[in-house]
């Protein structure tokens, strides 16, 4: 995933971009930027590694060298940005979230118009962002070239431009993420948390929609190009990786959580298979929520059998040794034997998408003494990976967890019946559910169900991307 913030204002905005980007760390672990503008000494720009300390730490001793009036920053699960382009459109800044599946078609369409090279890195592949800028300055115009780029890739692109005479925001073609513009009686900011523009001290102003793409100033903001009718946006902007406290199409993230946990208790209720359990808990930190909702619409009451330990490592999965982030990841699960010996729980998690580190936490319930462990998924079953943004990506959709039991269930066969495995009221679903226990060691399994989920959402449903459960653009 990733995440960018942006800032214009008749004041130096140097610490708006610095929390504000700060405000979207949770949503990746590589690499922090930060790029001001100053009408007398131009750009500025420093690019971060934050895989091993956070992107606050990392910039906090560059803030004296930043100022300006205006600028953006960005927090990047993958390419380093923001870059500073100089092209026939002029000296820009550009930083972009999404996928580009078709990058190297695209870059050697580039190279038969004559263009030459690309920086290129370790990897070989092209910086996406550097890509994006690329297709943009084919074209006369900003908005022009942003139009043809999103036309052309093949993935998602929502992209966040500085020039010297403010900021451009373009939100994905189908709007699979958020961008939200706030507004203060000095200036305006351009965010993908809403939460982070008023923390800051602007007030949520605007919500691009779908295609969009504005013009942002000190004094307000334009639409040079108008939304769209078709909308996608991600589910999981509710069920995981947004923050609590932001809203996305008017709907509020933790308001959602609590709602879908209620819908799932509620449905179980109804078909008569609410386990007996002392406990409902969340599998922290996402999962909690979700298991609030559980709990109060279930009856049973909500506790915390294990908290996570989070001061020196924040997130598992960053060392980047994969035994490491297995050790910290075990290091940070921390018991209340009080609340788990000779217990039921019933733990309610955000979404099962390979289950590597469930067996481990399911291992350290039973190893802390508990009687009975049952789980639940607050979505669907995850049956593809995402081929629009950086989430449940896999190299094959084999290493989810759903679709790797199928496959041993039914081999080939198997996989012509996802939507009926993804059902489990079917015979195939109770064979899925009854698979997963005995892999990763529940005493009963449960997932939310595709209706259950959108009903919690509370948008229209066509207007949500559910791929990754149905497979279904």
């Amino acid at each position: 995933m990733g995440g960018f913030f942006g800032a214009i204002s008749k004041r130096d905005v140097t610490l708006d971009i610095f929390f504000g980007v700060d405000y979207h760390s949770h949503l990746g672990t590589r690499r922090g930027g930060m790029i001001i503008y100053d009408q007398q000494d131009g750009f500025q720009r420093q690019i971060h590694s934050i895989e091993n300390t956070p992107f606050r730490t990392k910039f906090e001793k560059d803030l004296t060298e930043f100022h300006g009036c205006s600028g953006i920053g960005c927090i990047s699960d993958t390419d380093p940005q923001p870059l500073l382009v100089r092209s026939h459109l002029g000296l820009y800044a550009i930083s972009t979230v999404g996928i580009i599946n078709n990058d190297e078609e695209l870059v050697e369409d580039y190279f038969n118009g004559h263009a030459r090279q690309f920086m290129a890195m370790s990897s070989g592949k092209v910086n996406a962002c550097e890509l994006t800028a690329a297709l943009i300055n084919q074209k006369d115009s900003l908005v022009e070239g942003i139009r043809y780029a999103q036309q052309v890739i093949d993935g998602s692109s929502t992209i966040l431009i500085l020039t010297p005479d403010g900021i451009v925001a373009a939100r994905d073609k189908l709007g699979r993420l958020p961008v939200l513009i706030g507004q203060n009686s000095e200036g305006c900011c351009v965010s993908f948390e809403s939460f982070a523009c008023t923390k800051i001290g602007y007030d949520n102003a605007y919500e691009l929609g779908p295609g969009e793409i504005v013009r942002v100033t000190a004094d307000g903001w334009e639409t040079l190009a108008p939304a769209g009718d078709k909308m996608r946006i991600c589910a999981f902007l509710w069920t995981y990786y947004g923050y609590p406290n932001s809203n996305y199409e008017g709907q509020n993230v933790e308001v959602m959580r609590c709602r879908n946990g209620e819908i799932m208790a509620r449905s179980e209720k109804a078909a008569g298979g609410l386990p007996d359990v002392d406990w409902v808990a969340g599998v922290p930190d996402s999962g909690v929520p979700h298991a609030i909702g559980y709990a109060n619409a279930s009856g049973k009451p909500f506790a915390r059998p294990f908290v996570k330990y989070t001061p020196t490592w924040p997130r598992s999965f960053m060392p980047a040794s994969q035994e490491v982030r297995n050790q910290v990841a075990k290091m940070k699960q921390i018991p209340v034997p009080e609340l788990i010996q000779g217990k039921k729980l019933l733990f309610v998690d955000d979404s099962i998408v390979r289950g590597t580190q469930l067996r481990g936490t399911v291992d350290f319930l039973y190893g802390a003494g508990a009687r009975e462990v049952h789980m639940r998924s607050a979505c669907p079953p995850i049956m593809y990976g995402c081929k629009f943004l950086n989430f449940s990506r896999s190299n094959s959709d084999m290493e989810l967890l759903a679709r790797s039991i199928v496959q041993e269930l039914e081999g080939d066969e198997g996989q012509e019946h996802l939507e009926e495995y993804a059902d489990g009221t079917t015979q195939r679903g109770q064979c899925m559910l009854k698979a997963i226990c005995d892999k990763l060691g529940f005493d009963s399994l449960g997932y939310q169900s595709l209706d259950g989920l959108l009903e919690a959402i509370g948008i229209d449903r066509d207007k949500v991307c559910t791929y990754c459960w149905t497979g279904k653009e």
